[in-house]
């Protein structure tokens, strides 16, 4: 399973790699914005992106990815109000994970989405 990590930080992109290949996820690819993860996106199984990112956000990423694409997008961020929330899955997010948040919580996702 290859899974795209999506966020401007690279210490949070390490972050979320290493609870991944922890709990055995090792085909993992990285982009530090959205236009960047638009060019890498074309085999990926699962997408984690951030919504706050130069160039382009995470937000309209997400609604550029849906053109082509029904791969699952988790957006993992601190926008975690309910219009925020709302707006990301009206956009095409399938879940979504608010910072600050622990290893397990993102595995939990990642597993959720693979038996569906």
């Amino acid at each position: 399973m290859k899974v795209l990590i999506v966020d401007d930080s690279a210490v949070m992109r390490k972050i979320v790699m290493k609870a991944l290949m922890e709990a055995g996820h090792t085909d993992l690819v990285e982009a530090a914005d959205g236009k960047e993860a638009l060019s890498k996106s074309g085999d990926v199984d699962v997408v984690f992106t951030d919504w706050n990112m130069p160039v382009m956000d995470g937000l309209t990423f997400v609604k550029e990815f849906r053109k082509g694409s029904n791969v699952p997008v988790v957006m993992i961020t601190t926008e975690g109000g309910q219009k925020e929330v709302l707006e990301a899955m009206k956009s095409g997010v399938t879940d979504y994970i608010v910072k600050p948040f622990t290893p397990s919580i993102l595995v939990s996702k990642l597993e959720s989405l693979i038996k569906k």
